[in-house]
């Protein structure tokens, strides 16, 4: 398997050999970056290229490692064992009926070698972080309830995202192989832009790119990124706009800048010319 990028994927030769030496390797590829750089977006073009199938988990503040795993349903056990379980095929007696695989199970469980994504692992705490450990290392993790262990059939491509909003700590750190995927220069945004748009046109897309730039150089609290600025190329090429600026007016400024704060200023600046 070798992952050299898609039609919509713009993809540098550093990224490419980090990717492709973890899925050789099969270690976990942890990402870095700003959000908008296509840290999330990797992961799926990697699963549509090699034609995979993915299994994704949207990392939370509440998540432990063992939800990611698998989560025994104790409620709907106890609930069949007063009530039956009607039509439903359940056995009370066979705990299998009630375990429920997240992410990271059915990764382990399938027959066919799958993507998995962990994104965002930052918003977990580092105690959630710590449990993952082993399982991602070993490819294997026990279910308590019935001292059962289940062991990856296929070990999956791991990728794993984090926006640094928390330190991850060196045990898990030195578990993947690492890389930060800087903010496109304008010339790299262009390559990326011509992905999404082929027929765009280079007066558009230089204008496009000039004003993107001057906005993330004003010192807004959020910043517009990658997918902002591919939104609002595409809203404006929806409404047949001509000009992506015009007396210092940009068309659809809300896809771009997000905070309320930020678009207050942005109208104050305007009216200020």
């Amino acid at each position: 398997m070798y992952f050299s990028g898609t039609d919509r994927y713009y993809l540098t030769r550093e990224l490419e050999e980090i990717v492709n030496i973890a899925i050789q390797m099969e270690k976990p590829l942890l990402l870095t970056g700003e959000a908008g750089t296509g840290k999330t977006q990797l992961a799926f073009e990697i699963a549509r290229s090699l034609r995979l199938k993915m299994e994704e988990a949207r990392c939370k503040s509440t998540f432990r490692g063992e939800e990611l795993c698998y989560v025994y349903d104790t409620v709907l056990r106890l609930n069949d064992s007063r009530f039956g379980s009607g039509e439903s095929g359940r056995d009370v007696n066979n705990i299998w009926d009630y375990l429920r695989f997240g992410p990271i199970g059915r990764a382990f469980l399938a027959e066919d070698r799958r993507v998995l994504l962990l994104d965002e692992i930052d918003k977990t705490d580092s105690d959630t972080q710590d449990n993952l450990l082993d399982v991602l290392e070993d490819g294997s993790f026990i279910i308590r309830e019935i001292n059962h262990k289940v062991v990856a059939k296929k070990r999956p491509i791991i990728i794993i995202t984090s926006n640094a909003k928390r330190e991850l700590s060196d045990p898990f750190l030195r578990r993947c192989f690492c890389h930060h995927i800087p903010f496109p220069s304008p010339e790299e945004m262009a390559h990326i832009i011509r992905l999404h748009f082929p027929d765009i046109t280079d007066e558009f897309l230089f204008q496009s790119i000039d004003v993107f730039y001057d906005l993330r150089a004003k010192n807004f609290e959020k910043l517009p990124a990658t997918a902002e600025l591919i939104d609002w190329i595409g809203a404006m090429k929806s409404s047949g706009c001509q000009s992506p600026s015009r007396d210092g007016k940009i068309p659809y400024v809300g896809t771009l800048l997000k905070r309320t704060r930020d678009i207050i200023k942005f109208r104050n600046m305007v009216a200020r010319k």
